[in-house]
């Protein structure tokens, strides 16, 4: 039996508090003069077991969160006759196929034939009442004496993870409707399916129902817990592989939770500081394969990354953090190195070019650290499932993007670690400078490939609207990697085309680029301008996930990335 169990985010202590002083990072010709100033301030206290930062939660909002309150849910997959299975509710999954009638209008799959003759023809019935076909999207609930009944519409074919995943958040919503302490699923038909896709079906069910029970009511003064206590996946096999599969899925839940937590606290909450204290909470869960190194301003000051903490100057009361994480076993064979970069804006004002109006989404600013959300919830993953034969770098240059006398201005030029000079034309094209140095200090720990996440542009959710990455790399092979590490998880993405011609738009007149282009193709002239800071001997991909990173329709987090991240980790381990 595989149980889950998500951990809330804690903060047992902080880093120190680096006030900087200068009026920009900018590296300039002429002898440069920095003047920094800092004292040592705690940024939380040990009071609270949670996220929390006291500065922002004593002075804006005096919001404090409330724990975590993720069920524990017991899952296991077991040969129980469905028909004879007892419980609260019983989910079943049917495709088109599935709902044929015969002549006598009576179903011709045996399973459902089976469960309409147990009910006397109540379910035949229903689902002529309902219209009920089986499509996709669609389902029909009975309540009967015994439990409930829940069938869920799986389309013409159910072939893809994303359909059964589909399945266990329909049967998870089911279960919180119903206040459901036991529940099964089960597909009407497992014809056609080997016992790989068995496997593989049951987690992408067993994954549904873990994220689709999942509520983050921290910051709700009333809740209602979920009284799901446990999930029983029928007829899709039993032993080690399949509870190893389930186990596996788990532990990417736990994962995708973390970052739909990060991302779902406000900006008074989750500050760069408060990053760098998960990214330490992460490495001391898993001190025996993970490390932390976490460099304050004046230590990236050092490193000469300009473009980043250009961005951050502005922010002195929630100063930067640069978060490394590394994981690695303890066993002496090779191993692949490779990067994990995301984005980590807790806040993104736009700077002097605020943004504004009613389509700017600045409310929404605090998913600006999606990338980063998902690159810690996959070093949370791979810290339970410890893969051999890979290093993984995990990086992030967090830090918020304000607005006071010390910060960038439109026009600055901002010297990045490589040494490459960059003319900003505008500060809301804040991102990539982060990215910038970040990419730089990757390409440094002698890693052969690069995955980095960002929230980096809005013209990526005009060309693929709001469920679907872009993906850029000039490696076909990287690309068919992540293509495929993203199909085995059931998230979305589409490769983009690496325009190269576009490049001569990012030039500048007094400097050796632009940070953004005219509007027309702006995320591929995003991601032409990260490949300027990548060592030509790496795989590198960027994925723009500025779309599916936030549920308009659910209000809330997605936590997108994570499992398509640790799928690709495992398949580069050796």
């Amino acid at each position: 039996m595989a149980t889950l169990r998500v951990s809330s985010l804690l903060a047992s202590s902080s880093p120190s508090s680096l006030h900087c002083n200068p009026s920009g990072f900018t590296k300039c010709q002429s002898s440069p003069r920095w003047a920094f100033s800092f004292s040592v301030t705690p940024l939380c206290s040990r009071r609270s077991k949670r996220i929390v930062h006291c500065i922002a939660g004593d002075t804006l909002g005096l919001t404090r969160p409330n724990e975590s309150d993720a069920p524990k849910i017991s899952i296991g997959a077991k040969d129980t006759d469905v028909v004879q299975w007892q419980g609260d509710l019983l989910a079943i999954g049917a495709t088109e196929n599935d709902l044929a009638r015969d002549e006598n209008s009576k179903f011709k799959n045996p399973l459902l034939q089976q469960l309409d003759s147990k009910l006397n023809g109540l379910l035949s019935a229903a689902s002529s009442e309902e219209d009920f076909s089986g499509k996709s999207g669609q389902s029909i609930n009975l309540r009967l004496p015994g439990g409930r009944i829940t069938l869920v519409g799986l389309g013409s074919s159910a072939s893809s993870p994303t359909s059964y995943h589909s399945l266990g958040e329909a049967a998870a919503a089911a279960a919180k409707s119903a206040q459901a302490r036991n529940i099964a699923v089960s597909l009407a038909s497992t014809d056609g399916l080997s016992a790989e896709s068995k496997i593989n079906s049951a987690s992408a069910i067993a994954t549904g129902v873990m994220l689709g029970i999942f509520e983050d009511n921290r910051f709700r003064s009333e809740s209602k817990t979920p009284a799901l206590e446990s999930l029983d996946i029928l007829g899709l096999g039993t032993g080690p592989e399949i509870e190893s599969k389930i186990k596996y899925a788990e532990h990417v839940c736990a994962g995708v939770i973390l970052g739909r937590e990060l991302v779902n606290a406000p900006a008074n909450i989750v500050t760069p500081g408060v990053l760098a204290e998960e990214a330490k909470k992460i490495a001391s869960t898993y001190s025996d394969v993970i490390t932390v190194n976490i460099l304050d301003a004046e230590q990236c000051k050092e490193l000469k990354m300009g473009a980043y903490l250009a961005v951050a100057a502005a922010a002195t009361e929630n100063p930067p953090y640069f978060i490394h994480l590394c994981f690695k076993t303890m066993s002496r064979e090779r191993k692949r190195k490779i990067a994990l970069v995301g984005k980590g804006l807790t806040f993104d004002s736009g700077g002097y070019n605020l943004k504004t109006g009613a389509g700017s989404k600045i409310e929404l600013m605090k998913y600006d650290m999606g990338g980063a959300a998902a690159v810690l919830g996959a070093a949370k993953a791979l810290g339970e499932i410890r893969p051999f034969g890979v290093e993984v770098h995990f990086i992030v240059a967090a830090c918020e993007n304000m607005i006071s006398g010390a910060g960038m201005r439109p026009g600055d030029i901002v010297t990045a670690s490589n040494g490459k000079t960059i003319e900003v034309n505008n500060t809301d094209a804040e991102g990539r400078l982060t990215l910038a140095d970040a990419l730089i200090y990757a390409c440094n720990q002698g890693v052969e490939k690069i995955i980095d996440l960002a929230t980096l542009t809005g013209a990526i959710v005009t060309a693929l609207g709001p469920s679907v990455a872009g993906a850029f790399t000039p490696s076909d092979g990287l690309a068919r990697e992540v293509i495929v590490a993203a199909e085995a998880s059931g998230e979305k993405l589409w490769r983009m085309p690496m325009e190269e011609s576009y490049w001569k738009s990012m030039k500048s007149g007094v400097a050796d680029m632009i940070n953004t282009g005219p509007g027309e193709g702006g995320a591929i002239t995003g991601a032409l301008f990260l490949k300027q800071f990548v060592d030509e001997k790496v795989q590198w991909l960027h994925l723009d996930i500025a779309g599916p990173v936030w549920s308009d329709e659910k209000k809330n987090a997605t936590g997108y990335g994570v499992s398509t991240l640790v799928e690709w980790v495992l398949r580069n381990s050796l």
